[in-house]
């Protein structure tokens, strides 16, 4: 999916104009945190796995890390992340712009806790070089989240 398709998914809540696109790539959560102007722990980065055949997406803080022990508990398998090849043909988003909007059918979401502690969040908008701004409730709303979960530490 492309910037443009997830501005048409954010349409549907009224927030498309806040999808931010930037000259410089905000792939990492170094470079997103530059290009916003933020602290990297607000950058919501959305990670991929593999949980059998299926696909889920973890959103959580730029400053935390999967505890496997914490997955395992939480999804009953290790965690597997998605390989390079694999993250954009099973989420419907690139590398670097991976973000819980406008996903392929059937990819499930989840929101760990870390990100609670703030007001607000900026995950990437389809590519890597956007981002947008929400509230953790408008990301649960807006993302269709099945649940937050708490299955990260601190890197």
């Amino acid at each position: 999916m492309s910037v443009e398709n997830v501005k048409s998914y954010l349409a549907r809540f009224g927030v498309d104009d806040r999808v931010m696109e930037f000259e410089t790539s905000s792939a990492t959560v170094e470079l997103a945190a530059e290009a916003v102007g933020t602290e990297p722990a607000r950058i919501a980065k959305t990670l991929s796995f593999a949980v059998g055949d299926e696909c889920i997406l973890v959103v959580t803080a730029g400053d935390m890390k999967i505890d496997n022990k914490k997955f395992k508990n939480c999804f009953g398998v290790k965690a597997k992340m998605l390989s390079l090849d694999a993250v954009e043909s099973m989420t419907g988003h690139p590398v670097g712009g991976v973000c819980p909007f406008g996903v392929k059918q059937g990819v499930k979401i989840y929101l760990d806790d870390s990100m609670k502690r703030f007001d607000s969040v900026y995950p990437a908008a389809g590519s890597s070089n956007s981002a947008v701004e929400m509230t953790c409730d408008e990301l649960m709303q807006f993302s269709n989240a099945e649940a937050w979960v708490d299955v990260c530490k601190e890197s």
